[in-house]
């Protein structure tokens, strides 16, 4: 996805089963709109017309807000000016971004450095950033010049007497947080959907999610995990996410054709270079969609057998998709199993 600050890809590959029952009384509410270079929805129950219209509107200036916190398209935003400053002094943010930032950052030293927000410049290089497609495959001179300008060591969070810093120790250092950015927009709908009294709803801002309670047919809402390709839109497994986040990314929607080679937009900040392994969709189910958001990135990179190591280590419920011969084969965890309501073989 060309985006205001999500890069392409890590999204759309999850769709909502909501369904419709004429024979219940509970009246299914759907909104839809645009956001952070992706869309959002937010489906409710028991919410009336006017409520819904008004609804609407504070969603939409909600979201408006997080991408200006969030963006690397807008230099005016919030992350943009801690970006664009050269200082390595402590620069104060507020306690949004501090959260989401040591979200990012503890999940990056639980994957070795595979989910790193400082990735910027390399994603840049390769062509998926502001920057334009190269028009050759970058040399190993330049990949290290950008590497030179990443890594998470060089970021910190800092809290001072209640009040939340980012400090950087490199002037040039570029934190995007884009992998995480749909995660914390989808857990803020639902804060939103919380104080405005909706207890039954499933949020959703591109690939991250988020829901409570019951779907207009009493049922849990169920969510569907795309199958990995781009060339038809079917359900590889569909899980009942039960008030908990789930996130998706896939490395088979956005790339393109460089020197006879298929490029793909995640990049290993680890060897500054588009991941080549078999495994071609990670889905998590974690407590908050930005946890599961921050995961799902980290162990996309890692590939199969590293992710399985850190999975297993840490307990997570997450489901793989990976490519073998001209098929798929599928592996989850046995924390996701217990969210599992079908697989497609």
């Amino acid at each position: 996805m060309a985006m205001t600050f999500l890069r392409a890809g890590v999204v759309a590959v999850l769709f909502v089963l909501t369904g419709c029952d004429s024979d219940n009384p509970a009246k299914p509410t759907v909104l839809e709109g645009k956001t952070m270079g992706t869309f959002w929805r937010v489906s409710v129950v028991n919410v009336e017309r006017q409520q819904a219209q008004a609804l609407q509107q504070k969603i939409q200036t909600q979201l408006d807000a997080d991408d200006h916190l969030l963006s690397t398209w807008k230099n005016d935003s919030s992350l943009m000016r801690f970006n664009h400053a050269s200082s390595t002094v402590p620069w104060p943010v507020s306690a949004a971004m501090a959260d989401i930032v040591t979200t990012a950052l503890r999940v990056g030293d639980k994957t070795d450095g595979a989910m790193d927000i400082t990735v910027g410049p390399l994603v840049n290089l390769w062509g998926f950033g502001p920057d334009k497609q190269p028009v050759k495959t970058p040399d190993q001179a330049q990949i290290a010049a950008a590497k030179a300008r990443t890594g998470l060591q060089h970021l910190a969070v800092i809290n001072r007497a209640g009040e939340q810093f980012l400090q950087k120790d490199l002037p040039d250092l570029f934190v995007d947080l884009s992998t995480v950015g749909e995660g914390y927009a989808a857990d803020h709908l639902a804060q939103l959907m919380e104080r405005e009294g909706i207890a039954r709803y499933l949020v959703s801002v591109g690939g991250a999610l988020a829901s409570r309670g019951m779907n207009a047919q009493g049922q849990p809402w169920r969510v569907a995990i795309q199958k990995p390709t781009d060339r038809e839109n079917a359900a590889q497994a569909v899980v009942d996410i039960n008030g908990h986040g789930i996130s998706t990314s896939g490395s088979y929607r956005n790339y393109y054709e460089l020197d006879g080679k298929r490029i793909s937009h995640i990049i290993d900040p680890r060897t500054g270079r588009p991941i080549e392994h078999a495994l071609v969709s990670v889905t998590v189910i974690a407590p908050t969609a930005l946890e599961a958001d921050a995961w799902d990135t980290g162990l996309m990179v890692l590939g199969t057998e590293q992710a399985k190591d850190v999975v297993k280590r840490e307990g997570l419920a997450v489901f793989m998709i990976i490519k073998q011969g001209e098929g798929f084969t599928t592996w989850m965890s046995p924390q996701f199993s217990a969210f599992l309501v079908s697989e497609k073989n």
